[in-house]
């Protein structure tokens, strides 16, 4: 044990930095996988003045085992990996802001899918910032299949392919290669050396998330240290719900009540964010009261009436054809990307009620960071008889959720907002929303024009509050003027 505690030390706390190679030319046939003029919709970067460049990282990485203690230990060592990562950055190095947010591509169809980038892409170019999406071990073949030769260097090859992996054979790869892949890339952005991405940039702030358990996972588990002891990663940004993953292939998830499944003590701020949607069932056995403790920096931001995942999540999906290259097939349709339909159809759900507390969450932990100024504080979303069967969200008169983190779109309602829909499959985690007629507007506000005030002094509210960037202020209001005339 100690000896693998050294190790781990060593290893973990003392963050090497990977090889790097790129950019990776960009011609008609070889191209990133989800380059920003090859999702839905295209997005065109240079008209916010950023640029996309695409890189291969490669190294060796320890493979872990996470004890219910909490201890780490090295169950395999040094052994190789390789990856790629997209870069998306200010062209101008003076417009940069200093703060890379780092996203593990979420892997779910076995595609990259820059999720996070879809909801706060607005927040990352106005403010200045880069954004690095890492591709993850579950996509490799994809990327293989989708250019052979372009990615041929991306690998997370199981280094012990003949040894017992409980009741099921070996796989072929070892997804617990990322632990350290995630912290390399970390250093790499941090590092000085020769053809590094970000080159010219001057890098002050770290911040890594996700869609998923990956992070939470990492916070707990990782959170890995530079050579000169400071923290790889200077804070997290988590999509909750979730449940802590396994760290190697072979090993089990810690169950729903173990003490790893709670973040703590990670020693840099960590803000999660939940959707009301995702609360019964799912975050709420997760709970945990905020702090300011200089080791244990938290806060737990529920979005009051949000589903779990709305229209702005599909923001820079790749592009169907690209799909098909990677797994063969691409769900639904680009309006509705998925096989099934809810019961009635519903379009994807905007404005994207989770869009905006990730902007000011991004933008709060960068201030935490940066000039050590916590971030605000928010009520949980009130319950009626918590920890019993009969559970529910308390409500007011319109069925929208009491406490949590408050937008205008529910504090002013024009519309009915659900966080689920009636149907099969994902139906359950789309919301869905009821827009009032004139004269339900007239019921609740007198007329038009109080509506529209009140609404206009709520946005103010909220931006002086934290809850609102103003980069979402000045859109909220322009899509209620147009709205208006």
């Amino acid at each position: 044990m100690l000896a693998a505690m050294a190790i781990l030390f060593l290893v973990v706390n003392a963050t090497p930095v990977p090889k790097v190679n790129g950019p990776i030319p960009v011609t008609a046939d070889s191209y990133p996988f989800l380059a920003a003029n090859r999702t839905t919709p295209s997005f065109d970067l240079s008209k916010v003045a950023y640029v996309e460049e695409e890189f291969l990282v490669t190294g060796t990485a320890n493979v872990y085992e996470w004890v219910q203690d909490g201890t780490v230990n090295v169950k395999m060592p040094n052994a190789p990996y390789g990856t790629r990562i997209l870069v998306r950055r200010p062209r101008d190095a003076a417009r940069f802001s200093g703060s890379v947010i780092v996203e593990l591509l979420f892997p779910a169809r076995r595609f990259d899918w820059a999720m996070m980038w879809g909801f706060s892409h607005d927040y990352i170019t106005e403010h200045g910032d880069a954004w690095v999406g890492i591709s993850l071990p579950a996509v490799a073949e994809g990327l293989k299949k989708v250019n052979p030769a372009r990615y041929a260097a991306v690998s997370f090859a199981n280094p012990a392919p003949n040894a017992p992996c409980g009741n099921n054979p070996p796989a072929a790869s070892e997804d617990g290669l990322r632990w350290d892949m995630i912290s390399q890339v970390g250093a790499l952005l941090k590092s000085n050396v020769a053809g590094r991405p970000l080159a010219g940039l001057q890098v002050q702030a770290l911040y890594l998330t996700t869609q998923g358990s990956d992070v939470a996972t990492y916070a707990n588990a990782i959170h890995a240290n530079l050579e000169n002891g400071k923290p790889v990663y200077d804070g997290y940004l988590l999509k909750a719900g979730f449940n802590m993953t396994r760290l190697n292939q072979c090993a089990q998830p810690p169950a729903a009540n173990d003490p790893r499944q709670v973040i703590k003590n990670v020693g840099v701020p960590v803000i999660e964010v939940a959707a009301q949607g995702e609360i019964l069932g799912g975050t709420v056995a997760l709970r945990r009261a905020d702090s300011d403790e200089a080791n244990d920096r938290f806060r737990l931001y529920e979005v009051a009436s949000a589903g779990h995942i709305d229209k702005s999540a599909y923001f820079g999906f790749p592009v169907q054809q690209d799909q098909i290259a990677a797994v063969g097939i691409a769900q639904g349709t680009v309006d509705w990307p998925f096989n099934a339909k809810c019961e009635p159809e519903v379009p994807l759900m905007e404005p994207s009620l989770m869009g905006l507390i990730f902007n000011s969450a991004f933008n709060n932990l960068d201030q935490w960071v940066k000039k050590g100024i916590p971030a605000p504080r928010a009520p949980q979303i009130s319950l009626t008889n918590p920890g019993t069967p009969q559970d529910i969200v308390s409500t007011d008169r319109l069925g929208h959720g009491l406490g949590g983190v408050r937008t205008p779109y529910i504090d002013v309602p024009d519309a009915i907002y659900f966080t689920s829909s009636p149907g099969p499959g994902t139906c359950r985690e789309m919301g869905h929303k009821a827009p009032f007629d004139t004269a339900r507007i007239i019921e609740l506000y007198g007329n038009k024009r109080s509506y529209v005030n009140l609404f206009t002094e709520t946005v103010d509210r909220l931006v002086k509050e934290r809850w609102l960037t103003e980069g979402d202020a000045k859109r909220i209001k322009q899509g209620l003027n147009a709205s208006s005339n």
